[in-house]
């Protein structure tokens, strides 16, 4: 393996390993409690040696044991020797794990980073708790209940922590907020909090529509509903969806957006496990947009749920992949609640594709080598050129139409679309990993908002606000006075894509995606080859 080629693409690697181990998609399927006292409970009057042992250590060991700890090892060296997707998950964190999936969460509301070893609120959450009480975008929170938490070395885990809890329970904070010389403090009662599926639903021109999609939770289908309602009422005659990074979720949230693309009586997906009998989800024929042209955008950080929807749309030759190889996730998981409040997720089954094909990509008994499977993906140079991806001929597979598909190994696009080298510009490479460009972005946002109050709207920002070339100048000398120095010409892309950057992440910072996105796309060549996709389908 090229240690250079991987390097490049360390961050991304490491990301997506660790949203990968904890959160790939699954079925929500509730157990009744165990009654036993131990997690693993006697069947019959016949007790098994994982008990047995269990029992002697906690009856005859020489020195005093911490028995749910010995429990714990006990239960993660099990499913250890099962699939990847077959997981512990400890009390502690339970809440947090399942979050995503329930759409919601407790809390303050309040997007927010640490800068400058202080909790600073990008975007209060509309209607939510700090927003009513008059928290501003831009406040530093200096004090929570009375102590001191700027300056602490706190990390993001540890304000989360403070600010997240039950609703209805109240946290006093202590506001830093330029032009007053105290703190101001605030008494905020916590509340339930929407998280959103759907990042944002615009038009791109007259008649083409994109939706992005971050995660499949039990809102989603709703979410995705009034989205696609709402393009529809815009004379939507073409539509991209971006399942890119969309790392799956709930089965049923997977069905219901796919069930508005399909007519009446096409499968969907099918469900098949040893002890579970064959299930099939086919497509109601209430969707709202069965015959538009449609394109779904995905890539290797898309798996379960997002390539249960790519599948379908493939395998009935109803719209075109665009992208690279999605992940390879077809297990499926059941959620069995444990008397402590941990739980375990067992998978139950694989789904397969109309076409009856599993993409379940293979493992055995190295857990790491499994998700590790993207240095390999990397070294070969797979996301680079397209015919550097190889299938074996007895997992080919055929649409309807005649098209070849494969499984056995994630969702192969119908259009190839190679990952950008940015390793191949330093300036640019280093510039982006040490997110120089996101944080001037927000300290220019937070020392320019009476200048940029005259956006009243995301568009008008979009189509009114530039990069200066003073502002362009102000960031080259952040970035020198931050260590990394710019040592020959830029070339104009360049300067075009940190310009284009800038300006987008200033827009987040002023209108969460909305002002994010429309500016993005500009420099996002996955979505520039969907939309030119459209004129030859």
């Amino acid at each position: 393996m090229k240690k250079e080629r991987v390097s490049a693409y360390l961050p991304v690697i490491i990301s997506l390993a660790v949203v990968f181990g904890i959160l790939l998609g699954f079925i929500i399927h509730p157990q009744k409690e165990a009654t036993t006292n131990s997690f693993f409970p006697i069947s019959g009057s016949q007790s098994n040696k994982v008990t047995e042992v269990l029992k002697y250590i906690e009856q005859d060991y020489v020195d005093t044991v911490d028995i749910e700890k010995v429990e714990e090892t006990a239960i993660i060296s099990m499913l250890d020797e099962l699939d990847p997707h077959s997981v512990y998950i400890p009390k502690e964190e339970f809440e947090n794990v399942n979050e995503s999936l329930q759409g919601n969460f407790e809390g303050i509301g309040i997007q927010f980073r640490i800068e400058n070893d202080t909790i600073t609120v990008v975007k209060t959450i509309p209607k939510g708790p700090s927003e009513k009480v008059g928290l501003l975008d831009g406040d530093r929170i200096v004090t929570v209940d009375d102590s001191l938490v700027a300056g602490t070395g706190l990390k993001n885990t540890d304000a989360v922590k403070l600010l997240k809890g039950p609703k209805g329970s109240e946290v006093k904070v202590g506001i830093f907020r330029r032009g007053f010389d105290e703190l101001l403090p605030f008494n905020i009662t916590r509340d339930v909090i929407p998280t959103r599926s759907v990042d944002i639903a615009y038009m791109v021109n007259d008649t083409t529509g994109y939706i992005k999609v971050n995660t499949f939770a039990v809102n989603t289908g709703t979410e995705f509903s009034l989205a696609l309602k709402s393009l529809n009422g815009q004379n939507l005659q073409q539509l991209i969806v971006d399942l890119r990074g969309n790392t799956g979720g709930s089965l049923q949230a997977a069905i219901q957006m796919a069930d508005e693309f399909l007519p009446k009586g096409q499968t969907i997906v099918y469900t098949e496990g040893l002890n579970r009998p064959k299930r099939y989800a086919v497509a109601t024929g209430k969707g709202q947009y069965e015959t538009g042209k449609l394109i779904m955008l995905i890539d290797e950080g898309s798996a379960s749920a997002s390539e249960i929807v790519a599948g379908a749309i493939q395998d009935n030759d109803r719209g075109t992949i665009v992208g690279r190889r999605s992940f390879g996730k077809g297990l499926v998981q059941e959620q069995h609640p444990l008397k402590d409040g941990s739980a375990v997720r067992i998978t139950v089954s694989r789904y397969y594709t109309p076409t009856g094909r599993s993409i379940q990509k293979p493992y055995g008994e190295d857990n790491e080598d499994y998700y590790m499977e993207y240095y390999e993906r990397f070294s070969n140079g797979e996301l680079e050129s397209k015919d550097s991806t190889h299938f074996a001929d007895s997992l080919k597979y055929y649409t309807p139409s005649g098209k070849v598909v494969y499984g056995g190994g994630g969702i192969m696009p119908d259009i190839f679309v190679p990952l950008e080298r940015i390793d191949q510009h330093p300036y640019y490479f280093e510039v982006i990993n040490k997110g120089l460009l996101y944080s001037w972005s927000f300290t220019y946002t937070d020392t320019h908002r009476s200048d940029l109050e005259q956006f009243s709207n995301p568009k008008t920002y979009i189509n009114h606000f530039n990069i200066s070339g003073s502002m362009f100048s102000d960031f080259l000398q952040y970035c020198k006075e931050n260590g990394v120095e710019q040592e020959f010409d830029y070339d104009s892309e360049y300067e075009h894509r940190i310009k284009t950057l800038m300006k987008s992440y200033i827009g987040r910072n002023l209108f969460d995606d909305e002002g994010f996105f429309p500016v993005y796309h500009d420099i996002d060549n996955g979505f520039h080859k969907a939309v030119d996709s459209f004129a030859t389908i």
